[in-house]
């Protein structure tokens, strides 16, 4: 049984950010969001880690950008790297806001720690969360995977996932359309790290019903 997302990200702290710096396709994804969205939105970065690369682009740009992580250290670094954000420790599986609240929600990996079931619980809450017109970009790996044990930057974890269609599927289903996907190879910048392909997925909730 692997550790938990809390015990993992409060080992890797800084480790994180620097094995990740490489991955170039994560903030073009926040740049083609960056042009998407209105002069002055809300927006919700899940699973925020450091705060680098994604809360300190977006609140540079003008953004009001809440970052939340199940890790203290995480949270600790963020709120010193990324002073116009606001952070605070929360767990997205009982995390909780009213519908329409947020005009982006962002979730860079952080589903892959989690259970089939609570991913699909976790898209539902995220889709609600938008208010119309908003989007959701996330990011994972995609593999046709449950509760399988693997080592992570020499972290032993255990990893849900689901294949590409499927991500489309629960996101269709909760209401969004499917606007923009890629899939890049990567290796992450870490003695421990094994290449690895991201799916980068964002959707929109309809602006009207």
């Amino acid at each position: 049984m692997g550790l938990s997302a809390a015990e993992v990200f409060d080992e890797l702290g800084k480790d994180y950010e620097q094995a990740f710096a490489g991955l170039t396709a994560q903030r073009e994804e926040l740049e083609w969001l960056l042009a998407e969205l209105p002069a002055t939105a809300k927006i919700l970065d899940i699973g925020c880690g450091t705060g680098r690369p994604t809360a300190e682009l977006l609140a540079a740009a003008g953004h009001d950008v809440t970052g939340c992580d199940v890790s203290p250290k995480m949270i600790e670094i963020a709120r010193t790297q990324v002073p116009a954000a606001h952070f605070e420790i929360a767990d997205l599986r009982t995390l909780s806001y009213p519908p329409g609240t947020w005009d982006a929600v962002i979730a860079f990996f952080p589903l892959l720690q989690l259970t089939r079931t609570e991913i699909d619980t976790a898209l539902l809450k995220f889709a609600d969360w938008l208010a119309p017109g908003g989007i959701f970009l996330f990011a994972t790996v995609p593999a046709d995977v449950e509760s399988l044990d693997i080592e992570f930057m020499g972290q032993p974890v255990t990893v849900s996932s689901y294949p590409p269609e499927h991500f489309h599927r629960l996101l269709t289903d909760a209401g969004l359309e499917i606007v923009r996907e890629r899939v890049v190879e990567f290796l992450p910048d870490h003695p421990a790290a094994i290449p690895e392909h991201d799916l980068f997925l964002a959707a929109r909730r309809p602006a009207t019903p």
